[in-house]
């Protein structure tokens, strides 16, 4: 076989050097150091760690202020309320640059960092319509050559408590967005059963996956998870759906958890969490143990909900490493596999990996090996999109179709 390009002294998580050949986007061979394919061109990686780019599995890129003007952030008037955040959004998102440069600026922070799948919530509901959708799908698509991106259509301001949004989700779909989601069926809604009707309804028309926002916590919040857990095995759509942030799996007892661990487990349910600032959030090991898929995201980036973020999936490892209390390579390997094979499971990704076969989709690390990276967070990367350098150091170097 006659390869596009053979990289050279490319060193894997277990120490070995290998040579990795591709061939029209994907890999073709993995071979020994002492046997070096043939290739009509050679890129010599110089012993550097080669890791599977990372999914960013849950982001907002309609939200983001990351390039804009610095906003300094609004506290909630009486702790934590997903009402009073969303108003502050609303007021912020009218006083901000135009939303497709403010993504622009995310997306080049992201794939610089070596994201190269990325799951998006992008607001459809009564407020904004679907004016936000089409201003993130028309660059969507000018980015298709150095990321791949999953759009949610996400009902920030709720679903029947924002007139006409049901019929918009339903659109959204038709438009271009590849899931629906969903937001506080109890706490925002008030209704939990209408609220996933309306979900899961669009989802089993259209066909396509799930991903709910969910906030509340303690036994409000796995309730809703038991519900839309139910609702998955009802429908045979284990495997297509996930809850986002999922709080109150933070805030139960040992043996209550345990229950809801094996619940999602059976369902197929995939749990997203960023580990944010001071809130409690799903305990990593234990749900992994239970056979859930685990998976993470930056979320939000310098926006209304809070100041930080920098697009940065490794250093989200390591904040998930940190705040579990991960110290073992075992645990900062696990850390790691949230945000990239597990992410690639949790949002279905088709030829994800270091494999034969796998899109030549990888990222260059100075590190000795993956427990090493999560702790150093190496910068100076190399990021490849299907065998071709997009960024570097930091740097978009690839072009936008």
């Amino acid at each position: 076989m006659a390869f596009d390009t053979i990289f050279l002294n490319a060193r894997l998580d277990g120490g070995a050097r290998h040579h990795i050949a591709v061939k029209d986007g994907r890999i073709a061979a993995i071979a020994p150091i002492d046997q070096p394919p043939a290739g009509a061109e050679t890129i010599d990686l110089d012993n550097a760690l080669v890791v599977p780019g990372f999914v960013e599995g849950h982001i907002h890129l309609d939200t983001s202020f990351y390039g804009d003007v610095w906003r300094p952030h609004k506290p909630c008037t009486d702790g934590f309320n997903v009402h009073e955040r969303v108003a502050f959004q609303a007021q912020n998102m009218a006083e901000a640059a135009p939303m497709d440069v403010r993504a622009r600026n995310q997306l080049d922070l992201c794939i610089g960092h070596g994201t190269t799948q990325m799951r998006s919530h992008v607001m459809v509901d009564g407020s904004v319509g679907l004016k936000s959708l089409e201003t993130i799908l028309r660059v969507r698509d000018e980015y298709k050559s150095l990321i791949d991106i999953q759009l949610v259509a996400f009902p920030q301001s709720g679903i029947l408590a924002s007139p006409g949004t049901p019929q918009l989700l339903d659109e959204a779909i038709g438009l271009g967005a590849n899931l629906v989601g969903g937001l506080d069926p109890a706490s925002f809604d008030r209704d939990v059963e209408k609220h996933l009707d309306v979900v899961f309804g669009v989802a089993s028309k259209h066909g396509v996956d799930v991903d709910i926002h969910l906030h509340d916590m303690g036994t409000l919040g796995a309730f809703e998870i038991e519900q839309i857990a139910a609702r998955t095995r009802a429908l045979g759509m284990e495997g297509h759906v996930a809850i986002s942030h999922a709080y109150g799996l933070g805030d139960i007892p040992a043996d209550y958890l345990k229950k809801m661990a094996d619940v999602l487990a059976r369902s197929g349910v995939a749990i997203m969490t960023n580990a944010p600032g001071a809130r409690p959030f799903p305990p990593i090991l234990a749900l992994r143990k239970a056979g859930v898929t685990v998976f993470s995201g930056n979320d939000n980036i310098r926006d209304s909900w809070w100041p930080y973020g920098d697009g940065d999936m490794l250093r989200r490892a390591t904040t998930l490493g940190y705040r579990s209390g991960f110290n073992i390579d075992e645990e900062l390997r696990a850390a790691f596999d949230v945000v990239t094979e597990a992410g690639a499971k949790a949002l279905r990704l088709e030829g994800y990996g270091l494999r034969v076969g796998a899109k030549a989709d990888f990222v260059t690390l100075q590190a000795a090996h993956v427990p090493e990276a999560v702790v150093a967070v190496p910068q100076g990367r190399a990021v490849y999109k299907a065998g071709m350098l997009v960024a570097s150091n930091g740097t978009i170097v690839g072009k936008r179709r």
